[in-house]
């Protein structure tokens, strides 16, 4: 997995390009980690992602109830049928901005 942060004052978009599986999703875990203290909007982009695992659901959950937390906003973006699915089957759709 390779990840690409591009911050914009306190608008982050983070691309994911690969699997977010149980051995990438603690990279991801740490930029956010890193990165979501000063942020207010936060966009992950997944055109170039086609699978993410129950590790990387917990990623994304953890990351999305520190920007609600501080108040902030957090959209999935370019998230491809593969995981639209998985998103849906856990209800994680209607959670997530999508």
């Amino acid at each position: 997995m390779e990840l690409t942060a591009n911050k914009n004052g306190a608008d982050l978009t983070v691309s994911v390009n690969g699997e977010v599986n149980t051995m990438t999703a603690p990279e991801l875990s740490a930029l956010l980690d890193k990165e979501l203290p000063s942020v207010q909007a936060l966009t992950l982009d997944f055109a170039n992602c086609d699978y993410v695992s129950s590790a990387g659901l917990r990623v994304l959950l953890s990351a999305y109830k520190q920007m609600k937390a501080a108040g902030g906003t957090m959209t999935l973006a370019n998230v491809d049928d593969s995981i639209m699915d998985v998103l849906h089957n856990t209800g994680l759709d209607s959670v997530f901005g999508l």
